[in-house]
């Protein structure tokens, strides 16, 4: 375990995203260390934010940004699911092959569960008490029993999973990234239904629901949020969002959507009238927050976030190099009304 260790921004400039109305940056969680990232996910109930990190998952308090804890030997880490009924954790470790189980009192390791190649989104379905990992690598879904962490069966999908939601009635939606589409499952008889294209979206990522009101967010990387009816599967509409979104959320507090953009946006949507939808806002936040967990208490965004150096000079094999991310610029900005 580390010590503490946040940082909050001046107080210049606090007041001055302020000053400009609606939501902003309004703090900055310092973790530190090396490595990239993927999910975040928020327990708004334990006060937690647990945000995966290279190798590791950093556990946080969600209030003061203190780190809590580190849940190692999570290599290839994307996501965390959290069963609080459970008191159970799980980790998707992507280069493992492996979904990691942890205790959420201890914060330790108890077991884990071996998947498809590369599990990469993961969900707990609270109807059917399972665990759905998604494996980019062989196109299919492992299923866990989330109380014994043995796995139930794996599902066929048809296409590369990205994200995935459940809407708590048995429902699990996944985005195929490959396809274009979203294929919804029956979580208790674990079988694939529905598979409904998502054009004009195009390479979907990230998704959230309004359960109650049965609708999907879903972000696609041609700049676009698609809103979809999730009993039928009809496109509802398309909005604007800024480039490199990564994932999605919805606060059914405020009713707002939101889209984490890689380019150092927050896209805000809400709902202006049955069936119509506009962006409120674009906020500026920094250049990586692609992805974003939320706190349904405070109705706070988290988003992981780090400095880049200069990309590197291309070459045959890489044309494209990513920029290096800065040894100990690890953080995670805190964006409110």
């Amino acid at each position: 375990m580390r010590p503490k260790a946040f940082l909050f921004l001046t107080t210049a400039a606090i007041l001055a995203g302020a000053a400009g109305g609606g939501y902003h940056v309004i703090t900055k969680f310092q973790i530190g260390g090396e490595g990239g990232w993927d999910y975040a996910t928020a327990d708004s109930d334990a006060r937690r934010l647990y945000v995966s990190h290279g190798t590791q998952v950093e556990v946080l308090d969600l209030d003061s940004g203190t780190l809590l804890n580190t849940i190692k030997d999570t290599p290839g880490v994307h996501g965390i699911a959290i069963a609080q009924d459970l008191n159970r954790g799980f980790i998707s470790a992507g280069r493992a092959n492996k979904v990691k189980i942890f205790d959420l009192k201890t914060l330790k390791t108890t077991g884990e569960a071996t998947t498809g190649r590369n599990p990469d989104a993961i969900l707990y379905d609270p109807a059917s008490k399972r665990v759905f990992a998604f494996n980019g690598g062989t196109a299919n879904a492992t299923v866990i029993d989330a109380r014994s962490g043995n796995v139930d069966g794996t599902i066929l999908l048809g296409g590369r999973p990205e994200f995935a939601t459940a809407d708590g009635t048995g429902n699990v939606y996944v985005n195929l990234e490959d396809k274009s589409a979203v294929v919804k499952i029956d979580s208790q008889q674990m079988t694939a239904g529905d598979k409904w294209p998502l054009a004009p979206c195009e390479e979907p990522s990230g998704m959230a629901i309004d359960a109650q009101h049965h609708r999907l967010f879903i972000g696609c990387s041609n700049k676009m949020m698609a809103v979809v009816n999730a009993e039928n599967g009809k496109v509802i509409t398309t909005l604007p969002i800024g480039q490199g979104v990564d994932a999605n959320g919805f606060d059914p507090g405020t009713g707002l959507a939101f889209s984490s953009n890689g380019e150092g946006t927050l896209t805000v949507v809400q709902e202006d009238k049955p069936g119509k939808f506009k962006v409120v806002e674009n906020v500026k936040t920094q250049r990586g927050a692609r992805t974003m967990a939320l706190d349904l208490k405070t109705h706070n965004v988290l988003l992981p976030v780090a400095d880049f150096g200069p990309a590197p000079q291309p070459t045959p094999d890489q044309p494209r190099p990513r920029p290096a991310i800065m040894a100990g610029s690890f953080a995670v900005l805190v964006v409110s009304q």
